[in-house]
């Protein structure tokens, strides 16, 4: 088996990025590009995020743990709701998600191309059954 499957069921993924850190949000985007996807925001605030997560249509969501210094959970339970994947993204790893999350995958910062790669071809896989 070649990679080449993995890396199509990145094609045209449309992923949501809430992130509030610009320089990682843009490295975020130029990854997802890499990869084929399509970026659904990004949100830097809790507010727009909300917003996005109950409104928008997106195949999977990376979000940042702690936007503007704001708890990101009410995004992940709008999300978990909608039976739509996510990925934590954090400095301080798995440890510090709450529950119910804390079976969801973490991506640490900073994370490598290959890092996201393969945690977002897991999470959408598992998420489709």
């Amino acid at each position: 088996m070649t990679a080449e499957p993995n890396e199509d069921i990145l094609q045209g993924a449309r992923v949501l990025v809430v992130e509030d850190e610009a320089a990682i949000s843009m490295l975020l985007e130029d990854m997802l590009l890499d990869f084929g996807c399509d970026v659904v925001g990004p949100a830097a605030r809790l507010a727009t995020a909300l917003e996005m997560a109950e409104g928008e249509s997106f195949d999977v969501a990376i979000l940042d743990v702690n936007v503007a210094g704001e708890p990101i959970y009410p995004v992940a339970e709008t999300i978990a709701r909608r039976a739509l994947p996510l990925i934590f993204s954090t400095g301080y790893g798995g440890a510090g998600i709450r529950e119910p999350f804390r079976d969801r995958p973490v991506v640490q910062k900073p994370f490598s191309q290959a890092d996201l790669k393969r945690t977002l071809i897991s999470a959408i896989r598992t998420a489709r059954g």
